[in-house]
């Protein structure tokens, strides 16, 4: 399969998939359709505030899995549906990605090269607010080339109360 056919697979795909995963409470974040030998694999990443759980991931799977049997989208081909969350390495590209990781700590590549590392703090459509070594530095999303969610397994918490 060509991937301009590809491509165009995967847009009919979040095309028909989007608003039946927003009637679940869920967004869409991520289609992905490769080859895998005789079949392909089409992976679905949602997300939502809170996080989604495994209850969540089933009832989407059942449902896209519904969606896509009642159309042609997917062709004649056979295809393995994997529905997963956003993983933690995810990159942030969205306002939301930023709201849902408040607090966590984040490196960021600014568009001109530098980079930061900081906490971040509060969001909003056009600007994160980032604690950079107790000093807050605000941030425009149109700024950031790349930012991802450092892994912390031994943070502190005491600070908050909330050991």
């Amino acid at each position: 399969m060509s991937s301009a056919k590809l491509d165009a697979t995967v847009e009919r795909v979040q095309a028909e998939i989007v608003g039946p995963l927003a009637d679940l409470g869920l967004d869409l974040e991520a289609v992905e359709l490769t080859p895998a030998g005789k079949r392909r694999v089409l992976r679905i990443a949602v997300d939502q505030d809170g996080g989604v759980t495994l209850d969540e991931l089933a009832v989407a799977t059942k449902e896209v899995s519904g969606v896509l049997d009642a159309s042609d989208v997917m062709g004649e081909m056979p295809y393995l549906l994997e529905v997963t969350s956003r993983g933690v390495d995810s990159p942030l590209t969205l306002p939301r990605h930023w709201r849902r990781n408040a607090d966590r700590l984040v490196k960021v590549t600014l568009v001109e090269g530098d980079e930061v590392t900081g906490r971040i703090g509060r969001s909003d459509d056009a600007t994160v607010l980032l604690d950079v070594d107790g000093d807050e530095r605000e941030l425009a999303y149109a700024d950031i080339a790349k930012a991802r969610v450092q892994i912390e397994f031994n943070r502190r918490r005491d600070d908050r109360g909330d050991d």
